[in-house]
């Protein structure tokens, strides 16, 4: 099994998910953004960092923190698709249905939240907060 993680956020839960595995795992890291410090999505994806490995022939679920509009995962399921893995699976700890604007399938979801902006386990607000030992909510004053 060949796990992709997405960067920053998705290392919190990358760690606990593989120390869970049965079978032997390889890791791999990508980074894109599509925030930048928003808390909204702005629709472009940039590919920060892109993998060492090939996924080509390789068992693959890509691991991500939190599952939103559904453009950055869209854009990176498509993405690694084109370059041959045998299968090719998502992994979210989060996942929020009714922010999606685009149809993500999601093979595995932590838990399912509502419309709400998250923080801590790795979840972020411009950098800052990932190291919060739970998920909070932000409250943001109108």
């Amino acid at each position: 099994m060949h796990l992709v993680c997405v960067l920053k956020g998705g290392s919190f839960f990358l760690c606990e998910l593989a120390k869970r595995i049965t079978v032997p795992v390889s890791l791999d890291f990508m980074s894109v953004s599509s925030y930048g410090g928003d808390t909204k999505s702005s629709g472009v994806v940039k590919i920060v960092k892109d993998l060492d490995d090939s996924v080509k022939d390789k068992d693959v679920i890509v691991v991500e923190d939190i599952v939103d509009s559904g453009r950055t995962l869209s854009y990176l399921l498509e993405l690694l698709k084109d370059r041959g893995p045998r299968s090719l699976r998502l992994c979210t700890l989060l996942d929020k249905p009714e922010r999606r604007v685009v149809d993500v399938k999601v093979d595995y979801t932590g838990f399912q939240i509502p419309d709400e902006f998250v923080v801590g386990y790795g979840l972020d607000y411009d950098q800052r907060y990932r190291n919060l030992p739970y998920i909070g909510v932000v409250e943001f004053d109108d």
